[in-house]
């Protein structure tokens, strides 16, 4: 192999392969949605069934519940890139096929959930509050691969014999989020994972050791908040459901030598929507939305 292919083989990422019918899976384009390959009608969301076979991230309509929901927002770009939008992408990024990710919602004893602001400083989502996550890489397991992310970035380190693993759903995430910001640069499926922890996030707080180059603050996040957040859907005007929530929050921000320090943050931040022009805003991601109303589904939480 000459040098140029070394480095082209030291590159290689899991990607996203779809499958339909009885077809051989085929790797998913750059300017493809994945949701709406398994959807003739234009829905944004739809069931599926995915395996990590060989390094190939396959997505496949399986038998009905017995899937996970795959959704797109409804303004998702690659939704409603046009033939002189999808030529105007730079080769380089049209090739890069559609990335996976995995992001890990760990539910403490006392049922709340880990979210993380992502540095200000990150070229994807910036100052965006989210579950701890990244990419897998060649040769990982989904779990293998969360775990590794939310150990690299939170310093929580769970062996995957402690946890029982759920797929919770998928999330089809392009960035920029909406088309008025700019044409797409990446593109990915994002694996929503639940982990539950016998431990109260008090007692987890004191093993919280963020890396100051991907987290800028972290919260411990109960169902009350989690249902305000989720009732802010990007993309509508509908009413927030505050439930009594005091007017700010309790976070731990994140200091460059990756100290602590206890603060407060106005509850509208994590109530704020995916602005449709100019610059974002700090907020929880659109696809963390989506999420977390899996989550509070699972506990079975009333009035959703």
């Amino acid at each position: 192999m000459d040098v140029v292919g070394v480095a082209m083989d030291k590159v290689r990422r899991i990607l996203v392969y779809v499958c339909k019918e009885r077809a051989a899976p085929r790797r998913a384009q750059f300017v493809q949605s994945v949701t709406g390959h398994f959807t003739d009608s234009g829905e944004d969301e739809v069931e599926v069934s995915c395996t990590l076979e060989k390094n190939q991230f396959i997505l496949y309509k399986g038998d009905r519940g017995r899937g996970v929901p795959l959704k797109r927002p409804a303004f998702c770009p690659i939704k409603h890139l046009s033939a002189t939008d999808a030529a105007a992408i730079p080769l380089d990024i049209q090739q890069r096929g559609v990335d996976v990710g995995v992001a890990i919602l760990l539910q403490t004893a006392n049922q709340r959930v880990l979210l993380t602001r992502r540095a200000k400083e990150l070229r994807i989502f910036p100052n965006v509050w989210v579950p701890p996550g990244g990419h897998v890489e060649l040769d990982e397991t989904l779990l293998g691969a969360g775990l590794r992310e939310l150990h690299e970035e939170t310093g929580l380190k769970l062996e995957p014999e402690q946890v029982s693993p759920t797929v919770l759903g998928l999330w089809e995430s392009v960035f920029p989020p909406m088309l008025s910001r700019g044409l797409p640069q990446r593109h990915h499926v994002v694996v929503y994972m639940l982990l539950h922890s016998s431990l109260t996030h008090l007692q987890l707080q004191p093993s919280l050791r963020p890396s100051p180059a991907e987290v800028s603050a972290c919260l411990w996040a109960e169902s009350r908040l989690v249902r305000a957040i989720v009732s802010a859907v990007d993309g509508e005007d509908a009413s927030v459901q505050l439930d009594d929530l005091p007017s700010s929050i309790s976070v731990s921000q994140v200091s460059a030598d990756g100290a602590l320090t206890e603060s407060s943050m106005p509850l509208v931040v994590f109530t704020s929507r995916a602005p449709a022009g100019g610059p974002d805003v700090e907020r929880v991601s659109t696809g963390t939305k989506f999420a977390l109303e899996l989550w509070l589904r699972s506990l079975d939480v009333p009035d959703l």
